[in-house]
């Protein structure tokens, strides 16, 4: 690298560090004030607490890396233009798309970083920052997904109408048992608890009723019902914190997983995809930043900062928008994309439609 470019990247990295800081301080501040009152009433460790905050801090920094990249970009070269650093560059005989090499240099490096972070770093700080959470702040969990059912077992079909992760229950229990088309056994029970140290589930009022040939039914009823059932709360329970523990690998053998048991794994598969597609946002990003803020405006920084802000909150709806979209779309027998294909290209939309606006705005950049 030239001169120039050693300048603008330690500009870019120099800034970029600055302002992730800012942002984890503020993040733990914040944090701290609302889970003081539980820290204490739990003893938590002070060892433990400080590496919890740490592992906070990796969460936030890949969450919105992109969105601070996007805001270090606007800022320190907006600030060149304002000191017509830039003006003198391109008056030097510097081609306009020779400003872009060092941004994306810094970017690159970045985008390495973002990924390391997204697909193996972050999904173990959070696991520790959730075993953390579960102990010290947020002792019971719940899941707001209700009426959940689930083949556990060939032949075997659960349903709970509500689960509690925290306390491995969950209520309103219906299991059947089917050999064929034919239904042999139903059992209805008010709760199942999960016993781990037994490796069995525990049923309370229970209504067992068998079908037999001919029509015949025998029906009995038990106030406390202790038996091996195929299957785990975590087959019901699908929390989006433990998703987040699990690195690309294992994310990606816990979808085949769930696959094999019927149950629908959109916002898994969006999530596995979106590791990827976060990280080549920078560059992306990137393109857009330098495109605006390397014009020199007489509203200063100040109209660099509110169009980066416009644009990166439009950006994170856009996602949002079409994940939604994405998880719950039903898609016609001609349609060409397979529904896992559909996921992959919905992580992919944002990037490639803020990468056109990216390419419009630096065709009309003052060159």
């Amino acid at each position: 690298m030239k001169r120039l470019d050693r300048y603008i990247v330690g500009k870019f990295l120099g800034t970029f560090g600055f302002m992730l800081g800012v942002f984890c301080m503020v993040v733990v501040v914040f944090d701290l004030m609302e889970h003081l009152g539980r820290l204490l009433d739990h003893q938590a460790p002070v060892l433990d607490t400080a590496w919890y905050y740490v592992n906070v801090c990796f969460h936030f920094a890949s969450l919105l890396m992109g969105f601070i990249v996007f805001l270090t970009i606007i800022w320190f070269t907006s600030r060149l233009a304002q000191n017509s650093e830039i003006v003198a560059m391109l008056a030097g005989g510097m081609p306009f798309k020779r400003l872009f090499r060092p941004y994306f240099y810094a970017a690159g490096l970045l985008v390495a970083l973002a990924l390391m972070l997204g697909h193996w770093i972050v999904p173990r700080a959070n696991e520790q920052k959730l075993a953390f959470e579960e102990s010290f702040v947020n002792t019971s969990v719940h899941v707001k997904d209700r009426n959940l059912y689930r083949e556990v077992a060939p032949g075997t079909i659960v349903y709970f109408r509500s689960v509690n992760y925290g306390r491995g229950t969950g209520y309103k229990l219906q299991l059947e048992q089917w050999q064929g088309d034919m239904l042999t056994q139903r059992i209805l029970a008010a709760k199942a608890t999960y016993i781990p140290q037994d490796s069995l589930w525990r049923l309370v009022n229970v209504g067992i009723r068998d079908y037999k040939e001919g029509g015949r039914q025998h029906h009995r009823f038990l106030s406390r019902l202790d038996t091996a059932l195929v299957m785990k709360v975590d087959d019901f329970a699908e929390r989006n914190e433990v998703v987040a523990t699990m690195p690309t690998s294992e994310l990606r053998q816990y979808i085949a997983e769930v696959q094999q048991r019927g149950a629908d794994t959109a916002n898994l598969e969006l999530t596995l995809h979106s590791r990827t597609a976060n990280a080549a946002a920078i560059l992306v990003l990137t393109l857009i930043g330098v495109s605006i803020a390397a014009r020199r405006l007489r509203g200063g920084t100040g109209l660099h900062l509110f169009a980066a802000v416009l644009i990166g909150f439009t950006y994170v709806f856009a996602s949002k928008v079409i994940s939604v979209w994405a998880a719950s779309v039903g898609l016609p027998p001609w349609f060409p994309l397979s529904e896992s294909g559909l996921r992959l290209v919905a992580a992919w939309i944002p990037n490639a439609l803020f990468a056109a606006l990216g390419g419009w705005l630096y065709v009309k950049a003052p060159k």
